[in-house]
């Protein structure tokens, strides 16, 4: 039985993961009670005790975290911002290769995606590969998402009775282009530059698209052969190439809420090309991918426990 420790249960994160986890019988979850949640001893105690523990912590606490550890056989899964670029951290988004699928299963230290990151990454990583973008490509990338991303503050401000008027439209952020993720796309990706990157939120609890927009200029090859290499990488349970996501003209960012899958899709034209990624910001871009990340681990099948 696998032993797994989530600190930082009471945050959006973890309250999905332990969803996805409290009816399995093949783990044993070790809980801390209320008064000992922040204890410092007992998280010490409980970390050194797992067999995997889930870090769903700010990143200063995730560092603070991983410090307890003392033993060599825990194996941490970080979902924060922490060690997101560190190289000695397997990256958790095992559809990338088969090379980073295989240094995450033998991996004692996994830094999970950032929700908008795992996007971006998803359209941008493969193209750099197989060269038909450059290394120094200049690109741009906007993204949707539900506002649970924001985590417990963001969502009690959308959800309060007397909540602000100004909530109700969608709210461009990151404004000042030093948001916290674009050192992770460029670093996973292997870009020289970091891509503009333009995020909204909007008043939905959790769904999100991220659109990264080409010129035909800006690529060594066509649309047709970025579909082909999506159709050749993206075919499995968990990360798959839809050929269509218009909707009557439209493409909905909270299709699949509630699910831990993502869809890839190429739209517009041989002129004008949109690389899109659509799925939930608490499951592939959050919860759902740590949990894949932690079945990898176990050796078990990649979608358990999943909703896809």
């Amino acid at each position: 039985m696998t032993k797994i420790f989530i600190d930082g249960s009471a945050g959006t994160t973890g309250l999905r993961i332990y969803e996805r986890l409290e009816s399995r019988n093949d783990i044993e979850l070790i809980r801390l009670s209320e008064e000992l949640r922040k204890d410092t001893n007992a998280r010490k105690a409980a970390l050194n005790q797992a067999d995997i523990a889930f870090l769903c912590l700010p990143d200063a606490a995730a560092v603070e975290a991983v410090s307890l550890v003392e033993n060599d056989n825990t194996v941490i899964i970080d979902t924060s911002t922490a060690h997101r670029t560190n190289p000695d951290w397997a990256y958790g988004f095992p559809e990338l290769s088969a090379e980073r699928e295989e240094k995450l299963a033998a991996s004692k230290r996994i830094a999970v995606p950032g929700c908008h990151a795992s996007g971006f990454i998803s359209l941008v990583f493969p193209l750099i590969k197989a060269g038909i973008l450059d290394k120094d490509a200049l690109l741009t990338c906007f993204s949707v998402t539900g506002y649970s991303g924001g985590g417990k503050k963001m969502i009690a401000e959308y959800e309060s009775d007397e909540r602000d008027p100004l909530l109700s439209a969608p709210r461009q952020y990151g404004i000042a282009q030093k948001h916290k993720h674009l050192p992770e796309m460029t670093a996973v990706c292997g870009l020289q530059n970091q891509p503009i990157f333009s995020p909204v939120v909007a008043d939905f609890y959790s769904g999100m698209t991220v659109t990264v927009p080409l010129f035909k200029a800006q690529i060594n090859g066509t649309a047709e052969d970025i579909k082909k290499i999506y159709k050749e990488k993206y075919n499995g349970p968990v990360v798959s190439y839809k050929e269509e996501f218009d909707e009557s003209g439209f493409v909905s960012a909270n299709r699949l809420t509630g699910k831990d899958g993502m869809e890839i899709s190429v739209s517009g034209n041989e002129d004008r090309i949109l690389l899109i990624s659509r799925y939930d910001n608490l499951g592939k871009g959050a919860s759902g991918a740590a949990v894949e990340c932690m079945n990898i681990v176990m050796g078990t099948d990649k979608t358990k426990g999943l909703i896809l």
